[in-house]
């Protein structure tokens, strides 16, 4: 049996991110995404926080510069593959031992190939690859902390209402709205509370197995979401809980929510 490929995953746009877990999933599906983000800090930190993956897929350019920068000083000595839009970075990429560069929209074959080099690699300088040590199978998000790392995912949230402030359970969860450039909190009891950060933040703080960017104003819950319907030209309509609000979601985002949907954990 093929061993299972632990990946860490760094790319600024969530429709890129979730084709790019799409593919993964039908070429590897032994893969398992140990974790992502959207910036070359955040990816520095999770990466000191965490036991190194077997594998990076980076977006080069990231929302706070390049990934590049991960690898001067050698911050980072990990087998990596590049994505991108461009090509111009390419020489960069293998000073810094890339194992491919692939160029955006990643397909099946190039990612197929590009994960055969990286276990013909790790054959080859005798390297194990742990993941199967983390989850079973499938392509999923490790949510088990190991010995000694932080905590992964925030198992909170400091929330408010007017001045006085609550801590709100992921759990309790249902969904993340951005309106009028504030962020709230819908939980599953109803109640609704003020959250001062912004999604993109919060996105990284929450476990994406169990929480999704459906559109760029909302983040949904797994058990937020009482069912979704077609409604036509590949979109989707979720009702959502507790209140039974429909929300719409692109066809850029209905595969991946569909795919994420029918693996999330339950609760």
């Amino acid at each position: 049996m093929t061993a299972a490929l632990g990946v860490f995953i760094a790319e600024d746009e969530p429709p890129a991110r979730a084709r790019l877990v799409e593919t993964l999933a039908r070429v590897a599906p032994e893969a398992v995404v140990l974790g992502h983000a959207d910036s070359v800090q955040a990816t520095a930190r999770w990466l000191a926080a965490h036991p190194p993956p077997d594998l990076l897929l980076l977006d080069i350019q990231l929302a706070d510069g390049l990934s590049l920068e991960l690898f001067e000083a050698q911050r980072a000595r990990l087998p990596v593959v590049f994505t991108t839009a461009y090509d111009r970075f390419a020489l960069d990429a293998f000073r810094a031992l890339a194992v491919d560069y692939l160029l955006k929209p990643v397909g099946d074959a190039a990612l197929a190939q590009a994960l055969a080099k990286v276990r013909e690699f790790g054959q080859h300088f005798g390297v194990h690859f742990g993941a199967q040590d983390r989850v079973h199978s499938g392509l999923r998000t490790d949510t088990q902390t190991p010995v000694g790392s932080a905590t992964a995912y925030a198992p909170r949230l400091a929330c408010r209402i007017g001045a006085v402030h609550h801590a709100l359970p992921t759990a309790q969860l249902a969904r993340l709205v951005s309106l009028d450039k504030t962020t709230h909190a819908v939980a599953l009891d109803g109640r609704r509370l003020v959250v001062d950060r912004p999604l993109a933040e919060l996105e990284q703080l929450l476990d994406p197995a169990r929480f999704f960017r459906a559109t760029r104003q909302v983040i949904v819950a797994a058990h937020g979401v009482r069912h979704y319907a077609a409604a036509g030209r590949g979109r989707l309509t979720l009702t959502l809980a507790p209140d039974d609000e429909p929300l719409a979601v692109a066809q850029e985002r209905a595969a991946a929510f569909r795919a994420w949907w029918e693996h999330a954990p339950a609760l």
